[in-house]
């Protein structure tokens, strides 16, 4: 707590709007579209390394985060004060740190596959600066971010190996996603079998088990979606740059609408929100992963049909 004490005699208006902005770039949402881009438009294997990174990451995190239970900081020091505009997001268990683990996966992992040194530098520096973000705004601890960053870092260099030696064996893949499935049926299982306390948080067990249950159908449906495209699809992602942003921003949009739209529906069919959530996710990375990439050669057309009709 003496740091974040001394974080807290730091702080400005002006740099807590900074740090605010900065904190950002370790949401969730933040690591998807990244992980969505690369996927998409850059490199395949590149995206399947990101998500296998943040989606082991999101299980281990979820776990300790459950096993721990260890409040905010200014829940184990009431008299400590944080930046009042980050209590919202802050919410569940400190330890470890999601925001942290999330930009260590996204950025660790485009750090360690570039090749080229300024990119990552810039990663490299994001990360640290939404690591010291958490602190700065006081929704964790030193311990809670240490942690998450080690985390991170280990994911980061021990699944790289294992996704290239896939450009040999592509079957690895699919061994290496059922691996992913195991660990997200083993994370479900411990929440609803461990003998949590009677004082446990239940909003914070809740979102354990609605996340256990996302997770499951997310690494199901990359499971399935890998297997349809080594078997069936075989999709590319190049495509001239205009028709890379028309990809992304088409698919983005029936992606949110898709998620959206068969939440309620599920919902009402299972009659089991857990379930229903994790049909859901299975079905919206099975449309990410296989379905809308079935339409990736019609993007890549549209380069050439402009070259021809201008030579015209």
């Amino acid at each position: 707590m003496e740091v974040l004490y001394w974080l807290q005699d730091m702080r400005t208006p002006a740099l807590d709007t900074v740090m605010e902005l900065i904190t950002r770039m370790g949401e969730e949402t933040v690591f998807m579209l990244v992980a969505i881009i690369v996927f998409w438009c850059i490199s395949k294997r590149g995206g399947y390394y990101l998500l296998t990174v943040g989606f082991l990451g999101t299980i281990a995190n979820q776990f300790l985060k459950l096993l721990f239970r260890i409040p905010r900081p200014w829940v184990l020091d009431p008299q400590f004060e944080i930046v009042e505009s980050a209590r919202e997001a802050a919410t569940g268990y400190s330890f470890p740190s999601g925001h942290t683990q999330n930009a260590a996966g996204t950025f660790g992992s485009i750090a360690r596959m570039t090749k080229k040194r300024w990119v990552r530098v810039c990663c490299i520096v994001l990360l640290l600066s939404v690591s010291f973000s958490r602190m700065y705004l006081g929704v964790h601890t030193p311990w809670d971010v240490c942690v998450s960053l080690i985390m991170g870092t280990v994911l980061v260099f021990a699944v790289y190996p294992l996704i290239r030696s896939t450009e040999q064996q592509p079957r690895r893949m699919l061994w290496l996603l059922a691996g992913m499935v195991a660990c997200s049926g083993l994370f479900l299982i411990f929440t609803y079998v461990y003998p949590f306390p009677a004082d446990i948080d239940m909003a914070n067990l809740q979102s354990g088990i609605s996340n256990g249950w996302k997770l499951m159908g997310a690494t199901v449906g990359m499971l399935v979606a890998c297997w349809l495209d080594q078997k069936y699809i075989h999709f590319e992602t190049k495509a001239a740059w205009w028709g890379q942003v028309l990809k992304v921003l088409l698919g983005l949009i029936l992606l949110l609408a898709i998620k959206s739209g068969l939440k309620q529906p599920l919902i009402a069919l299972c009659g089991h929100e857990g379930i229903a959530g994790a049909i859901r996710y299975g079905l919206v990375v099975v449309f990410a992963a296989a379905l809308w990439p079935m339409t990736f050669p019609y993007f890549a057309a549209l380069k050439s049909k402009s070259k021809s009709g201008t030579a015209d």
